[in-house]
């Protein structure tokens, strides 16, 4: 059986990869209080998800280099930069 938490992460990565998103609606839209879905959570342990912050301006999220490298190796026909 595959880990659910790995392809929610995937996911995660797929969707955030085509362009930064604001911090505010990456956590609405990923964050859990499951204990046994930690999606955002154990994607930013993983150094997958970079912050973006510019004084005056809202917070951006963005995949990190880590993280399409990960989404590449494991979805190789997902079209990501």
């Amino acid at each position: 059986m595959s880990d659910p938490v790995e392809a929610l992460i995937l996911d995660l990565l797929e969707w955030l990869a085509p362009r930064p998103r604001p911090y505010a609606e990456v956590l609405e839209v990923w964050r859990t209080s499951c204990p046994r879905l930690p999606v955002w959570e154990e994607a930013n342990d993983r150094g997958f998800i970079e912050h973006h912050h510019r004084p005056g301006e809202a917070a951006f999220a963005s995949v990190a280099a880590a993280g399409l490298a990960h989404l590449r190796a494991a979805r190789p026909l997902v079209g990501v930069g």
